[in-house]
């Protein structure tokens, strides 16, 4: 009796498998299509494999000799610092590879706490927590520190892990205008029934370039009863005049209560992210904050190299003050060819060209000539508005930047981008 009740358990099997392998090929078909019209719509996003250190000349997979590289976050060249490198094979010798652990079972360590602190210190905060990336840091903050009594206001064109880190908390959700002070005022007044307002702000715009207007922005928070919190990812390390960020930059330190940053981009390159600001914000975090919570600790490497980029950048501006003089060249020669350059006075200088083809097939034809840019378009920005993204790094020579500019002119006029 008990082998027909097995038969009988068994026979259903193959249509349910079957019916999973129909699921899977209606699967295929949906992902074929979606992939399809992205191709189609000229959007398609390839990823060029670089086949040695970042750094402003690197070799790239496919393509002969060294090439100019001119779309990194590698803002002060410290990616390959010889020091930065070394600190990181020393945290990797003393502290092993990683920690196996989330932060509060068994990965922190000392070299953890002391990286804290120095964040903290070199924003002028009480306290710093570290997360895996940036992208955590802002998925964690919203959710931990807003509830349903609470407001954010958010610029239009943040970035894409402020939009998602907002999503996840229950606070009421305003949306302003990009820059647009006369709206977030307005949105400001309609959101004064709330507990908490937070406006929330890139420091610095990583599509286009433009600056966050901080003064303007902490005086209507001040007005209204609100708190400031701006990413800096795209500032740390080389906006004002030691590298602070844009609140340094604007003179409005003491005035923005919440920084979140990364150490991906200027601050040697490798990984990590972190929050400062007060001491019990960041305590709450540490109870809180999911991607704290649920994510292995940075590895010690990573670490280590942070460390010393903070140590390098603390010990002398000349690298910050670079970065002005080759921002201004690359700039101005390139509106003097007749390019619309986005932004003003940072190192990102997006080259509009509208069409998502054209900005893809310029690109192509760049590194052709020996430079590496990348072409933008939906949905990383708004349709239309497709561009390519040069970023500056303080490691490029001038004689770097005219190249790069030679040879814009060179492919503009092949594609007929120039008058």
């Amino acid at each position: 009796m008990w082998a027909g009740r097995v038969l009988r358990a068994a026979l259903p099997g193959a249509p349910r498998g079957r019916r999973a392998h129909s699921a899977l090929a209606q699967l295929r078909g949906v992902l074929e299509e979606e992939l399809r019209a992205i191709r189609g719509a000229g959007t398609w996003k390839s990823e060029r494999v670089i086949t040695s250190r970042q750094g402003p000349r690197i070799h790239v997979d496919g393509v002969s000799g060294g090439i100019l590289n001119f779309c990194a976050n590698n803002y002060l060249g410290l990616s390959s610092h010889p020091e930065v490198i070394q600190a990181g094979l020393q945290a990797l010798e003393e502290f092993g590879a990683g920690l196996s652990s989330v932060r509060f079972i068994c990965g922190t360590q000392s070299i953890h706490k002391d990286l804290e602190e120095k964040i903290a210190s070199f924003h002028q905060r009480e306290d710093a927590i570290l997360y895996p990336s940036c992208f955590d840091a802002n998925a964690g903050l919203f959710e931990a520190l807003l509830t349903p009594e609470d407001a954010v206001l958010s610029d239009e064109l943040n970035h894409a892990s402020i939009i998602d880190g907002i999503r996840l908390c229950k606070a009421h959700k305003y949306r302003y205008r990009h820059l647009d002070m006369a709206d977030l005022e307005a949105k400001l007044q309609e959101a004064q029934k709330h507990r908490l307002r937070l406006v929330a702000t890139d420091g610095a715009f990583s599509m286009d370039g433009d600056v966050a207007p901080l003064q303007d922005i902490c005086r209507l928070a001040s007005r209204y009863g609100a708190l400031v919190f701006v990413d800096e990812c795209h500032a740390t390390g080389f906006l004002g005049p030691t590298g602070r960020g844009t609140d340094e930059l604007l003179g409005v330190m003491d005035q923005v209560a919440i920084i979140n940053s990364t150490l991906g981009k200027a601050l040697g390159g490798a990984a990590g992210g972190y929050t400062t600001g007060p001491a019990p914000l960041v305590s709450l975090l540490r109870q809180r904050a999911r991607p704290y919570l649920f994510s292995n600790s940075l590895p010690p490497a990573v670490v280590g190299c942070a460390s010393k980029a903070l140590d390098l950048l603390m010990e002398s501006n000349t690298i910050v003050q670079s970065m002005a003089a080759k921002t201004q060249r690359f700039r101005s020669k390139m509106e003097a060819a007749g390019f619309t350059i986005s932004g003003a006075n940072h190192p990102i200088c997006p080259v509009m060209l509208g069409d998502a083809r054209l900005a893809s097939a310029m690109a192509d034809d760049m590194l052709k000539r020996g430079i590496f840019v990348i072409g933008f378009s939906y949905p990383v920005v708004p349709k239309g508005k497709a561009r390519i993204r040069v970023q500056i790094s303080a490691v490029h020579s001038e004689e770097d930047i005219d190249r790069c500019v030679e040879a814009f002119v060179e492919v503009g006029q092949l594609h007929g981008a120039l008058p």
